[in-house]
């Protein structure tokens, strides 16, 4: 068995638009490394995408899954429930943050929860517009993209999009967009595009995922809540990627002080097994008539025990502290490696708690966006033993998601590919 062979048959079976970043097949993973099929180790700073904030195969996960296998793995939760998907909807109620009371709802995808909540929000307001933001990333369904603010790759040549979505500019103090400047455009969005009326909701990552890693500052997030709560909006909050301790809080948009209406999940809420969630106050959310929002997989049996498990595992092991920690850890690392006048190619770091993003310039003053430099320390890393990956508008932004559960001896040595990485590629 060797990776190049599976690559040749992914090749031959698989559409080329459903890509791999690393032609690298896993055979075993535990806690923050992975081993491939020739037995190659790899430490493992994407964490499956924000998906393993409990780290690979978490015992305590592991061990509760094992149990509900040995009773059933499915019957619809629509047809005839089971008590992990009630246990998990109470949890996540007095989780999200708010004094409202909350209801939330299964789904089996991020895309498919940010789709439902716009339809929650559309029944709720009666209303059909939707705002999003530049660089955003809500999903790959035809609404989620729609909603997304990134041509490529995931808008090309899947137009027309749905109707009644509209884009007002994020803030991004690196790049020179103000909380002004973004509050200005939207003002502006309300005057030349759509009457504020006629808008059912505004969904906004607290940080950006895909587009950067761009945290919203606390008075951008809170100006949005007085903005909907003016207008009769309702404020949809993506935590897909943000939540369940990555940012040093539960939820990224706590460290606001924000009260969602609607809150998307995903990713990490489930340690690895496919479950979305849409939580929010309790009128709201019943605004769908019965039948109106569901899915045959939505709160899969597994999912949701596993699911309790995580949340167990986030309280147990103080992994909201931890995510500080870590954050501390490899901001710090990066400052102190952009100060050296040898990397004068990273640009800004930036971090809340553990999502951690350190954009790479081809020049600090003119802060012109580096690419292919990025895609090359990637694919340099990996060589080296390190799972790592980009993201950003431009390409341009190293992005750490690594399991909360590692150690700090691992993350060091995690950190010190990276260094050597980039040490080998700008002195080359």
């Amino acid at each position: 068995m060797s990776n190049q062979s599976f690559q040749d048959r992914r090749n031959a079976a698989v559409p080329r638009g459903l890509a791999n970043a690393m032609p690298v097949y896993v055979d075993r993973a535990e806690n923050a490394e992975l081993w491939d099929v020739e037995g190659n180790r790899f430490i493992d700073f994407a964490g499956g995408i924000a998906v393993l904030n409990t780290g690979h195969r978490h015992p305590k996960i592991v061990e509760a899954v094992k149990a509900q296998l040995d009773r059933f793995t499915h019957t619809c939760a629509m047809v005839t429930p089971y008590e992990s998907f009630v246990a998990l909807a109470e949890r996540l109620n007095a989780l999200v943050p708010g004094s409202t009371p909350k209801k939330t709802a299964f789904f089996t995808t991020g895309a498919e929860a940010v789709e439902n909540a716009v339809k929650i929000a559309r029944a709720h307001t009666g209303r059909p517009g939707v705002i999003a933001f530049t660089g955003a990333f809500h999903g790959r369904t035809l609404l989620a993209m729609a909603l997304t603010g990134k041509v490529v790759p995931y808008k090309v040549g899947f137009g027309p999009f749905p109707a009644e979505v509209y884009h007002a500019p994020f803030p991004n103090a690196y790049r020179g967009i103000s909380v002004q400047d973004s509050l200005k455009a939207l003002e502006s969005l309300f005057k030349s595009d759509v009457d504020a009326t006629r808008v059912a909701a505004i969904i906004v990552e607290p940080v950006q995922g895909e587009g950067g890693f761009n945290i919203a500052p606390p008075e951008f997030l809170q100006a949005l809540r007085s903005i909907c709560d003016q207008n009769g909006i309702l404020l949809i909050i993506d935590e897909i990627q943000t939540g369940f301790a990555r940012t040093g809080k539960m939820f990224a948009i706590e460290h606001s002080g924000v009260e969602p209406d609607l809150m998307t999940m995903a990713k990490s809420l489930a340690g690895g097994f496919p479950l979305s969630a849409v939580t929010g106050k309790a009128e709201i959310m019943d605004a769908p008539i019965p039948g109106g929002i569901g899915g045959t997989y939505a709160g899969n049996p597994l999912a949701t025990t596993a699911a309790l498990a995580v949340l167990d595992v986030i309280e147990e092991e103080k992994l909201i502290e931890r995510s500080q920690q870590l954050g501390e850890r490899i901001a710090g690392r990066f400052r102190t490696m952009a100060q050296r006048n040898t990397l004068s190619v990273i640009g800004d770091v930036r971090n809340l708690g553990a999502m951690i993003a350190m954009e790479l310039v081809k020049d600090r003053g003119t802060k012109e966006p580096a690419p292919e430099l990025t895609k090359a320390l990637v694919a340099k890393a990996a060589e080296k033993g390190l799972v790592l990956l980009s993201c950003g508008t431009y390409g341009n932004v190293i992005r750490i998601l690594v399991p909360l559960t590692a150690s700090d001896a691992l993350v060091d040595e995690g950190l010190d590919i990276i260094e050597r990485s980039l040490e080998e590629l700008v002195s080359a």
